[in-house]
């Protein structure tokens, strides 16, 4: 890499899931509505709970990164929704595409030249746009291999699916 578009583009490619980890959009395909408020065995969220997880941190960092006055919520109870909260298949759908919409607004973040991705935000302890990418494109990075994992204990993979 010899650009800052160079970095620009694989920070894009990262956030997306493009590398060596599952894609979110991947994990979450054709996932039964009947399980996605099931628990599963010796775990204490739902996998609607993980994925409004990971939106609702994606969605904090974003507003980290956009908005100096930012406040975040309260860890964990703002970053998780409550332990008997239900969804239906249409709220899980709005958690997906609560996620997509925000990584989008991430990712066209990372490409603007116009954003310095190693200049310190403002109002942070040194925080920079690249430190905020690598931090949402981590978690989810985790999280979705864990509702990957999920998914095979609960065996809610397509009976079709390759790889």
């Amino acid at each position: 890499m010899s650009s800052p578009d160079g970095l620009r583009e694989q920070l894009g490619d990262f956030l997306e899931g493009r590398g060596a980890h599952m894609p979110f959009d991947a994990a979450v395909a054709d996932f039964p509505p009947d399980a996605m408020n099931r628990e599963p065995p010796n775990v204490t969220y739902t996998p609607w709970h993980l994925v409004e997880h990971i939106r609702r941190s994606q969605q904090d960092i974003v507003e980290y990164i956009r908005d100096p006055g930012h406040q975040s919520p309260p860890w964990p109870a703002g970053y998780w929704p409550d332990r008997g909260a239900t969804t239906d298949a249409a709220g899980f759908a709005a958690s997906v595409a609560g996620y997509r919409l925000d990584r989008a607004e991430l990712v066209a973040i990372v490409h603007d030249p116009k954003v310095d991705l190693l200049a310190v935000l403002p109002g942070t302890p040194g925080h920079t746009v690249l430190r905020e990418a690598r931090l949402a494109g981590d978690h989810t990075a985790y999280h979705v291999g864990e509702f990957a994992i999920l998914r095979q204990v609960m065996g809610t993979w397509p009976k079709d699916r390759r790889g």
